[in-house]
């Protein structure tokens, strides 16, 4: 579907997932496990994409940039895979929407933060 948004999901997070297979998600793994996130970010601003990270890199640097690329940071700590599963797949719905009118969203344990 044209201008539906796009996801890069980087490799720190998990690469066998249900929630993030299809054709709006690209995992950095399939692309280059070795890009910088400097290239990282030229890749998903060059083709307007969401950057899913748990890298701070990514919410520091869009704080002083304007999109694209937007970034959902997650900040979840530990968690068992089969956990950090189940916890986004309840939090994707309200972090994907809210990263339409926002250039950063922060997912807490707890809470969702997002920045305009």
């Amino acid at each position: 579907m044209p201008g539906a948004m796009q996801f890069l999901i980087d490799a720190n997070l998990p690469r066998r997932f249900e929630l993030w297979r299809g054709p709006a998600f690209i995992h950095v793994v399939d692309l280059d496990d070795t890009w910088t996130d400097s290239k990282i970010w030229s890749y998903a601003g060059e083709r307007d994409m969401v950057i899913v990270s748990k890298d701070a890199d990514f919410s520091d640097r869009i704080i002083l940039a304007e999109p694209p690329p937007r970034v959902i940071h997650v900040r979840v700590g530990n968690m068992k895979i089969r956990e950090f599963h189940g916890f986004i797949a309840r939090t994707w719905p309200q972090a994907a929407a809210l990263i339409e009118s926002h250039k950063l969203v922060i997912i807490h344990q707890h809470t969702i933060e997002c920045v305009a």
